[in-house]
């Protein structure tokens, strides 16, 4: 016996899930609704499958090709110009059809007992067997009335609510003898319900209705979608399920790994090579694709996730539809009823409110709020460039095509025949990354010069002597080891201007990249002698004979990072004793609790050796944490402290450049030195900035202890390896140790820190609310707002330029004046999120309206 499986549906009302994939294709419990027809027809002996086919049928083609992985013989049937309806796409090919036929639609969920209604038919003689149900509202589907001898006597597609007369609904499935299709005419469009069966009654044909027993959902409409993917997982409908049960009501994928801290509350469904981070809350109803990944702490409440998707960390979804590769960020919200196509992104606390559809590949931006269905255009994306460059997650934003595109729009704003830097740290992705980003750079004509994996300071040195028009660095992100950082620099070595980042970000969005003929595609070279180069800078700007005569004993950990390969050289050839740890390349980046725990290490070695002094090295050379000869860190704020009072002993008079945040204890060290101190903004490229010969000639340091040290006479960047050569050389020349000047020079300063989480949608408003409720002559407006009391003592309120976080700094010579107005202001931010939060929720709210 064959069947016929109609499988031209558009789906138009399970929209957006449709937009891209024909209705039969959805997924019910990872599975194509037409599969799970398939299973059914196969477990009645029916194996010989004609589908008609209409909205996109290469689809389901390439899906289910002839059916031999599926344990069927499958031949199609293409409408091709026009749909001809359920009833003259069958009659399309009734030369197949020579003996009785099934007939059953590709996107309803049913476990009837098909061969019962097929012997059903057989026994009544019938021409014509409707497959029926009983339903609690029949308004959707054609009613049908029997007889006694169930001959069907009337029936009536779709009724109004005033005209139901049974809950006896037809189902779609149809036992056929191929005589009937003789009432149809030939490629011309018609219906089953409208045109083939009232003929079939008024012909007084036999036509009898089979009251089927078991379960039949028509997945017509999202609500229905959702609850069918339920009634499988709770075994309302008997399905084959793609996975093994592993534990009583849960059914999870090969290659699946989920967090022993994961609370799973069956019964649930995870597809293969998932990964489920820690404490993660599952309830039951959830239906996990193939390849999908879960951030920690996300909370899930019965979604239904497509292959490919990403949720973020503390994410929480309920009872919504994320489609194909779709990403929710960290702390976003999709409501309940909600769907999301496929490929699209919702930004960090972002909310999708219920019921609200989303249209395929759309951006939601962080911390946005959709009421409405997005369909059309799409919402505008952040810049592609942050505080310290281009960054995103690792192989998920940036992938080899973004980063062809992104070297491609970056070359475009350059001239023909230019050359560029390119470099990057140690790892595969970032080796990825680079070649994509060169291919990029050569299909517009630019020409490369690859100093494969070298710390950044390297780059930043040697940039100036190549004669290029600028580069790129490309590592993992110092701070967020999940993503990587792409940092554009001039030919200075400086990070670029703002004005070229907006040219770059034009070439990529509007795509306006420029194409060259084969002979004048760019090439790429190797350059040698890269080290020699940065060596004799960092000679020529050292006291050389001041290090050879120290005797100093140093320990080095590299975090298994690539400045390892340098440094040893240059402190071999000076003469210090160098004890390196941890040198060895890591294609992983080491967390933080690593790194806390290596710096313990280094400690416990300084002290047993009885070392000068001991440095972690971490950010691909630029960033570095100090070890006194008792093993104690020196970092952040007093790293700062010490390193400007060390520069400022040797350089009398001279200008140091810190960031905003940065404790007064700088300004009280200058003093004492009559040494000027420029704030910048808190970024990177402001410091480097500033601390231009162009922009300030005295500068002798800019940096912080969390940022890195620049020293301008060597480049504008940060630069750790030097920044050890520096220090060995100042404690020798002043005679002292780390302990001895951070216990008897540095000034007993109080600073703190706090984070408020602040949507990106009040930021500004804060901002504005905190400039009207203080004084103007008590404001410093350079990044954020600083609010100056007496003395040293302020307050600075800065918003985070990459998440949607606010920080608090306090800062005073009086412990307890940090901790009262930290606490003070902490109250007054938090009042103010959550008074503004409370006013967009209830303007976002439906408003009722009274006539009078």
């Amino acid at each position: 016996m064959r069947a016929v499986l109609m499988a031209g549906g558009s789906g138009t009302r399970l929209r957006p899930l449709t937009c891209d994939l024909p209705k039969p294709m959805v997924p019910i419990l990872n599975r194509p609704i037409a599969e799970h027809i398939i299973n059914l027809l196969k477990r009645h002996q029916i194996t010989e499958v004609i589908a008609t086919l209409h909205y996109l049928p290469e689809v389901i083609r390439d899906y289910f090709q002839d059916g031999t992985d599926f344990g069927v013989d499958l031949i199609y049937a293409v409408e091709e110009d026009q749909p001809l309806g359920t009833a003259g796409c069958v009659k399309n090919i009734a030369e197949l059809l020579n003996e009785t036929f099934l007939v059953i639609s590709g996107d309803s969920v049913t476990d009837f007992d098909l061969t019962a209604a097929i012997e059903f038919h057989k026994r009544k003689q019938a021409k014509a067997t409707l497959v029926l149900t009983r339903v609690p509202n029949p308004i959707e589907f054609g009613v049908v009335i029997t007889d006694e001898d169930y001959r069907i006597r009337r029936f009536l597609e779709k009724p109004s609510t005033s005209e139901i007369f049974s809950d006896t609904v037809n189902t779609g499935i149809y036992i056929l003898e191929p005589s009937v299709l003789e009432y149809l005419p030939a490629n011309q469009e018609s219906d089953f319900s409208k045109d083939l069966f009232p003929l079939l009654l008024e012909k007084g044909e036999p036509m009898y209705g089979y009251i089927a027993q078991g379960y039949w959902c028509d997945v017509g409409h999202l609500d229905a979608y959702r609850e069918s993917q339920y009634d499988g997982l709770f075994g309302k409908v008997k399905l084959d399920f793609a996975y093994t049960e592993t534990k009583p009501g849960l059914w999870e994928g090969q290659n699946t790994y989920i967090d022993p801290s994961v609370e799973i509350c069956p019964p649930v469904l995870i597809g293969h090579n998932c990964r489920i981070g820690p404490r993660v809350r599952i309830d039951a109803g959830t239906v996990i694709g193939d390849n999908v990944t879960i951030g920690a702490d996300a909370d899930l409440k019965r979604p239904i996730i497509w292959n490919g998707g990403i949720v973020g960390e503390d994410a929480e979804l309920r009872a919504c539809v994320i489609g194909r590769g779709t990403r929710v960020d960290r702390r976003a919200q999709v409501l309940e009823g909600a769907v999301v196509g496929s490929l699209s992104t919702v930004g960090e606390e972002a909310q999708i409110s219920p019921n609200v559809r989303v249209w395929p590949s759309k951006q939601i931006e962080s911390g946005a709020i959709l009421n409405i269905n997005l369909i059309w255009g799409q919402t505008a994306q952040r810049n592609l460039f942050g505080q310290r460059g281009v960054t995103g997650l690792a192989n998920i934003d940036i992938t080899p095509e973004f980063a062809v595109k992104l070297g491609a729009a970056y070359g475009s704003t350059l001239k023909p025949g230019s050359q560029v830097m390119i470099s990057r740290d140690q790892r595969s992705i970032s080796r990825m990354a680079t070649r994509s980003l060169i291919a990029g750079l050569m299909s517009v004509g630019v020409n490369i010069q690859n100093l494969d994996a070298t710390a950044v300071p390297m780059s930043r040195t040697v940039v100036p002597t190549l004669g290029v028009a600028g580069g790129i660095h490309v590592r993992l992100h110092p701070d967020r080891p999940d993503y990587l950082l792409i940092e554009f620099i001039d030919n200075k070595g400086v990070n670029i201007s703002k004005a070229l980042e907006k040219k770059i970000e034009g070439a990529y969005f509007k795509e306006d990249f420029r194409r060259v003929q084969i002979h004048e595609i760019g090439n790429v070279v190797y350059p040698i002698q890269m080290i020699d180069t940065y060596c004799n800078a960092f000679e020529k700007n050292l006291n050389v004979e001041a290090i050879r005569h120290s005797n100093s004993k140093v320990v080095i950990d590299y975090t298994y990072a690539v400045s390892g390969a340098v440094l040893p050289q240059l402190l071999a050839k000076f003469g210090c004793d160098a004890v390196v740890l941890n040198a060895s390349l890591k294609q992983t980046a080491v967390s933080s609790v690593e790194k806390e725990a290596l710096l313990q290490q280094l400690g416990h070695v300084v002290e047993a050796l009885r070392a000068t002094f001991g440095v972690q090295v971490s950010a691909n050379g630029e960033q570095l944490i100090l070890v006194d000869k008792l093993g104690t860190p020196i970092r952040g704020e007093m790293l700062t402290a010490l390193m400007v009072n060390m520069i400022l002993t040797a350089h009398p008079r001279g200008t140091v450049v810190v960031p905003i945040h940065t404790s007064s204890a700088v300004e009280q060290i200058a003093r004492r030195h009559d040494g000027k101190v420029i704030r910048t903004k808190a970024s990177p490229t402001a410091l480097m900035e500033a601390s231009l010969p162009s922009a300030n000639p005295n500068v002798v340091l800019a940096g912080s202890g969390d940022m890195g040290f620049i020293f301008p006479q060597l480049h504008p960047g940060f630069d750790a390896m030097f920044c050890i050569a520096k220090v060995i050389e100042m404690l020798t020349v002043q005679e002292r140790s780390l302990a001895s000047i951070r216990d008897d020079d540095l000034p007993q300063v109080s600073h703190r820190s706090y984070t408020v989480r602040c949507p990106w949608t009040v930021k500004g408003a804060l901002m504005r609310h905190l400039v009207e409720t203080h004084n103007e002559e008590n404001l410093e407006l350079v990044d954020g707002v600083k609010i100056r009391f007496e003395d040293d003592n302020w307050i600075l309120i800065l918003p985070d330029a990459g998440e949607p976080l606010v920080h608090l700094f306090a800062n005073s010579n009086d412990r307890n004046w940090v901790d009262e107005s930290l606490r003070e202001y902490r109250t007054r931010v938090q009042s103010f999120i959550e008074q503004q939060q409370g006013v967009e929720a209830y303007s976002n709210s439906p408003q009722q309206s009274i006539v009078s």
